[in-house]
C-alpha cells in the first residue's frame, strides 16, 4: 500500500466537475455565522458532488478569505446562491419537489440511522445557526428532522462535522458513490 499522489487521484477540473451529474441533494445554510464551516460546506459538497448550496440569512457568501481558507476552491466548483429567507426558500424547495429534511435535535425526529432516503427523489438538508440551530419556523415547515445521536455530555456537533456525516449517510444510502 502507498499513499496516492496529486496526479494518481484523478481530480476533475472546474469544467469537468461542472459536466458531470449531481447527487440530488442541496445544502441549505440557515444563519450560519462561522465563515469556516461555510467554507467547510462548499468542500464537502465538492467531494459528493452536491446539487446546489443555499446561504441564507446572516450566512456569508463567497468570495471571501475566511471561507476560502476551507473551501479550497470549492466555491468555484460547487453552484450557490444566496436568499435572506430561509422559510421562503423551504417553500419554493418543496413546491420543486425536494424533501426537505433539517438536521436538529427535536421532541419527534428520527434518527439518522433510521431514516432511508427514496434513490428515486430530491432532497434538500437544513444545517442552522451555529448556537440557536435551525429556526423553529424552518423545523416546523420540514417534512423531516433527523437528529444524529450523541451519547456524550455536550449533545452538540460542529456543523461542518453534521454535515459531512449526513452528506456521507445519504449519498450512500441514495447509492449515488460510484466512480467517475
Amino acid at each position: 500500500m502507498k499513499k496516492l499522489s496529486m496526479d494518481e487521484l484523478n481530480r476533475l477540473s472546474v469544467d469537468q466537475f461542472k459536466a458531470v451529474p449531481k447527487t440530488p441533494l442541496v445544502i441549505v445554510l440557515d444563519n450560519v455565522r462561522s465563515m469556516n464551516n461555510v467554507g467547510a460546506a462548499f468542500r464537502t459538497s465538492d467531494a459528493f458532488l452536491i446539487e446546489k448550496i443555499w446561504l441564507c440569512g446572516i450566512t456569508a457568501t463567497p468570495p471571501h478569505r475566511e471561507i476560502q481558507k476551507t473551501a479550497l476552491g470549492a466555491t468555484e466548483t460547487v453552484d450557490w446562491a444566496y436568499r435572506e429567507d430561509t422559510l421562503e426558500l423551504v417553500k419554493e424547495l418543496k413546491k420543486q419537489g425536494y424533501l426537505v429534511c433539517a438536521l436538529e435535535q427535536a421532541d419527534r425526529s428520527a434518527k439518522l440511522q433510521d431514516f432511508q432516503p427514496d434513490a428515486r427523489k430530491k432532497y434538500a438538508l437544513v444545517f442552522g445557526n451555529e448556537v440557536f440551530g435551525v429556526e423553529e419556523e424552518v423545523v416546523l415547515a420540514c417534512d423531516h428532522v433527523l437528529e444524529i445521536p450523541q451519547f456524550g455530555s455536550k449533545h452538540s456537533l460542529n456543523i461542518a462535522v453534521s454535515l459531512g456525516i449526513t452528506v456521507w449517510d445519504f449519498v450512500n444510502k441514495m447509492g449515488s458513490i460510484k466512480e467517475i
